[in-house]
């Protein structure tokens, strides 16, 4: 009976001492596991390149709209010593990309009022109108 239980442990299951075939298995595994995710991710990044030249920020958030945009970014009421006026139209992907890797103006806009919008795309976080966006913004920058 003892000899049974020793050959099922040894037996069948490809089992060598100290478990060698199974390290060689998961390495296997994990080496398959690894591939996929380059090939699902490749495709990810090059889709944010597209989405990038497709997509746009709506200054400030719906939500908010008719409020002003203050230089550090933040959204205040109209007429707010400092404050600019939102730009009246949804800022292209792209255009936002440019002036935050140069440090630039978004074009139509003058240096004061594009930094003030900069600094609010860079305020936006999850469940606001344009994170999308900012987002596929920054994973292109890597």
């Amino acid at each position: 009976m003892a000899e049974e239980q020793d050959q099922g442990k040894a037996g069948g299951s490809g089992k060598k001492a100290g478990g060698s075939v199974d390290r060689g298995r998961r390495v296997l595994m994990l080496g398959a596991a690894a591939a996929s995710t380059v090939v699902t991710v490749r495709p990810a990044l090059a889709q944010t390149t597209g989405s990038i030249m497709s997509c746009e920020i709506p200054i400030p958030d719906p939500g908010m709209s008719g409020n002003f945009i203050a230089p550090d970014g933040s959204v205040v009421p109209p007429g707010t010593p400092g404050a600019f006026p939102p730009p009246g139209r949804n800022l292209a992907g792209e255009e936002v990309r440019d002036a935050l890797q140069s440090g630039g103006s978004i074009r139509g806009y003058g240096y004061e009022q594009s930094q003030a919008y900069t600094n609010y795309i860079r305020r936006l976080q999850t469940g606001m109108s344009g994170f999308t966006c900012y987002a596929s913004i920054q994973m292109s920058r890597g």
